[in-house]
């Protein structure tokens, strides 16, 4: 067996789901047995000699995980989650919808209200009950509140071309920079470069927007530790609140809520931010397919 993914002798259960596809390997692990180290997450990420996903979801219970044994009064369930390099991340938005969706197809929750754990704290989701036809209900998150960091002056580049940039963190760091045309971002194979050096010491999503319409507008995104994703929901989150300021729309000032349509390539999602402060971001979520990774490919792999 991999020193990297250690607890299963009988091949390790899986799952694969997305959310406007931002695509994730999901695995099970309630009692917290697995220890899955940054190359199994990098190996069941591969597109092309692993499962493939923009990222991983380890399913385990609060009490049983150290990092969110204090949040266990607060949530039952805490999503671990990974970039698909192996890399740690606090959040991922599009990542809770499918953690969520996972829970109800798993039996271990309802349509309702949830609480789920992750790395930025408690996040709370409302599942809609799923449709007459039998389509999943659409999943909403509240993401929180968006903090906008200093310092001014932060660019974004790719090749020649240079873009001014909004710092908004929703919990991990996002720089979002409002560009005339999607196609300027380039291939985003690889990270857009950030200035002033050391803005961002853990890495940041970049995320290139244009306008659409009023309140409406489209995005591409290079997410840290995974390249361009199709989606990326709490970049969605800071493209909204970074255009609510831009529109003068700030509701904490106006004191209306301001939603914003946000088209990424995979998809469409809808962010509210409240004047309190609170960004909800509503979405679909979906499993595709689950089964059982052979163990002698786990091994090998090591």
């Amino acid at each position: 067996m991999s020193d990297d993914i250690a607890g299963s002798v009988h091949g390790l259960p899986f799952l694969k789901g997305h959310g406007t596809e931002n695509d994730f390997v999901i695995v099970p692990d309630p009692d917290g047995l697995l220890d899955i180290g940054p190359g199994a997450v990098a190996r069941l990420c591969d597109r092309r000699a692993g499962i493939g996903g923009d990222g991983l979801l380890h399913v385990v219970r609060s009490a049983a995980h150290p990092e969110s044994a204090a949040l266990a009064g607060e949530a039952e369930w805490f999503m671990d989650y990974r970039n698909a390099d192996g890399s740690i991340a606090e959040m991922c938005g599009n990542g809770v919808r499918v953690f969520a969706r996972y829970l109800v197809h798993a039996g271990y929750a309802e349509p309702g209200d949830l609480p789920v754990a992750t790395r930025a704290g408690v996040r709370r989701v409302h599942i809609a009950k799923d449709g007459p036809d039998g389509r999943p209900g659409g999943i909403t998150v509240d993401m929180g509140r968006a903090v906008l960091p200093g310092p001014d002056g932060i660019e974004v580049a790719v090749g020649p071309r240079r873009w001014p940039a909004r710092n908004v963190n929703m919990g991990n760091p996002h720089a979002v920079a409002f560009v005339a045309d999607l196609d300027h971002a380039g291939d985003l194979l690889s990270a857009p470069s950030v200035a002033p050096a050391g803005v961002y010491p853990d890495g940041v999503n970049v995320e290139f927007v244009v306008d659409r319409g009023p309140a409406h507008v489209a995005m591409r995104v290079h997410e840290r530790g995974s390249g361009e994703t199709r989606s990326c929901g709490t970049g969605a989150c800071a493209v909204a609140v970074a255009a609510a300021r831009r529109d003068g729309a700030d509701p904490a000032v106006t004191g209306r809520p301001a939603e914003y349509t946000v088209d990424l390539p995979g998809g469409r999602l809808l962010i509210t931010e409240h004047p309190d402060g609170r960004v909800e971001m509503t979405g679909p979520a979906v499993i595709v397919a689950e089964g059982v990774i052979d163990p002698g490919w786990l091994t090998a792999a090591g």
